[in-house]
């Protein structure tokens, strides 16, 4: 099955990553496009088996998963991942309207779901919702640090509080210090890191990690990120 990749990373919603589960060609690269002008980044996946591979190989913010797809369904998919110990936010979008369905659905793990036919625009609010309910801890997308910092967390991005300066870091700094933050307080193992900063295409080393710790912990101070063998890193502030 065709996976494809649409990206436009200098938009607003830069960073944030979906998986797309939808068979209909024509639906899907709608979805698509109108996901990616607002900056998401997407992976279009056609059927149950190829978008259950992509989401155990690859760390996403949000899955919209189609039910009725070749090779399963989006229920068996969410399930599965589920089991894995996998809690990204979904949303399912389906024609089934029984009760019995969506209760199906809910067991399975989904957070939210759209029937078909639906508008556009309320997809796009309920993803907006999902991945701010993703960050539970915050009533806000912008994180206010203790250092003289915000983090926006929907943008991934560090910019000084007062100055409004943003805060020149590498997309693989961003991702770190947006997993760090999701997990304040407790540690994150390095595989863990691994599997959500970098893309199953490439190949994580420690080396590179401790520099991106290194690097951050310059701008956010020293004291900011603690370490501890076996159980990773976490962010202390």
């Amino acid at each position: 099955a065709e996976i494809l990749e649409f990206a436009k990373p200098l938009l607003a919603k830069k960073g944030v990553k979906i998986l797309l589960l939808e068979d209909d060609l024509l639906l899907g690269e709608m979805l698509r496009d109108e996901l990616a002008q607002k900056g998401y980044a997407i992976t279009l996946c056609e059927d149950a088996q190829s978008a259950l591979n992509t989401a155990y190989e690859q760390s996403f913010d949000l899955w919209i998963f189609d039910v009725k797809v070749p090779l399963g369904n989006g229920f068996e998919v969410l399930k599965e991942l589920r089991s894995l110990g996998k809690n990204t936010p979904s949303i399912f979008l389906t024609s089934l309207s029984m009760i019995e369905d969506l209760k199906q659905g809910f067991v399975a793990g989904c957070d939210d779901y759209l029937r078909k036919p639906f508008d556009i625009d309320e997809l796009l609010l309920r993803v907006d919702s999902l991945l701010k309910r993703s960050f539970a801890h915050q009533n806000s997308e912008i994180l206010e640090l203790e250092n003289g910092f915000c983090f926006d967390i929907l943008q991934k991005s560090l910019f000084e509080k007062t100055s409004k300066k943003e805060i020149s870091l590498t997309n693989k700094e961003r991702e770190l210090l947006c997993l760090l933050l999701q997990n304040k307080g407790n540690f994150v193992s390095q595989d863990e890191i691994f599997e959500r900063v970098w893309s199953y295409d490439e190949t994580p080393t420690n080396m590179a990690l401790r520099v991106y710790i290194k690097n951050l912990r310059k701008v956010l101070g020293s004291e900011s990120i603690a370490t501890q063998r076996h159980r990773g890193y976490c962010y202390v502030g």
